[in-house]
């Protein structure tokens, strides 16, 4: 019996035979199918999604233009300092952004308290940061106790409740050397800041719960997975359909 030349060359471009033509097909479809999938879904988000605010963001942009106009109002700093709390206890900032917060929240403390809370805030604050520079670790004794001590007056200033994390927050982003001025370079990156930060792409697809989770993280965590696994297990199933049509035998 003569030999085919072509019985043991195998291209996945070029089949030789027809079972190797279904075989590459159907590999196609399925990373077609994969790839619709993935690009796809990403492709919709995209689309249909829309900046949305979060309510510290509209907070904030209330009393910002008049801020911006040169007001010093207590209220309107502190509608501000809330918003901008809000941003400095997300978990990751830029240090440019970082500093740019911390010197609006600075300088609007100064500002807002009146003079017994501006006298108490400055001892307070003098005294924390005079540990501060002493130590590496936060949870010394005496840094927590000098922290401890200035929470409740920035709660005051910044008129939030003793509940409200955001105080501790201030006690470790406010810096005395910040509170004279807020430049206009600073300024400018705070706004960006609170764009970035707190202005967010948002659709249908992210607001829905599926089984508990975002519908955009089950989808991509969970069903991708699924389906993943369902194109591996279709593949073998028709595999061995055509290695029984064909004949061939491993």
């Amino acid at each position: 019996m003569e030999s085919n030349p072509n019985d043991y060359h195998i291209s996945f471009f070029k089949p030789t035979t027809d079972s190797a033509r279904r075989n590459r097909n159907m590999v196609v479809q399925f990373v077609l199918i994969w790839a619709i999938a993935i690009f796809g879904f990403q492709i919709l988000l995209k689309v249909i999604e829309k900046p949305t605010p979060e309510p510290a963001w509209d907070i904030y942009q209330s009393a910002w233009g008049e801020i911006e106009a040169g007001s010093t109002d207590a209220g309107l700093l502190m509608q501000a300092s809330q918003s901008a709390l809000s941003v400095l206890g997300k978990v990751a900032i830029d240090p440019l952004h970082r500093g740019a917060l911390d010197n609006m929240i600075s300088w609007a403390a100064l500002n807002i308290a009146d003079s017994v809370q501006r006298t108490l805030l400055m001892q307070k604050l003098e005294s924390f940061e005079s540990i501060a520079a002493t130590t590496d670790d936060p949870r010394a004794g005496e840094y927590v106790a000098a922290k401890n001590e200035l929470i409740p007056v920035l709660q005051e200033i910044y008129g939030l409740t003793p509940s409200d994390v955001r105080g501790k927050i201030a006690a470790v982003e406010i810096h005395s050397s910040m509170m004279q001025s807020f430049s206009d370079e600073n300024r400018m990156v705070f706004r960006e800041a609170m764009d970035l930060y707190l202005i967010h792409n948002r659709s249908i697809l992210t607001d829905t719960k599926f089984l508990g989770f975002p519908f955009h993280y089950f989808y991509t965590a969970v069903f991708l997975l699924i389906l993943f696994v369902g194109l591996c297990w279709l593949y073998c199933v028709r595999t061995d359909m055509f290695n029984r049509k064909y004949g061939i035998e491993d």
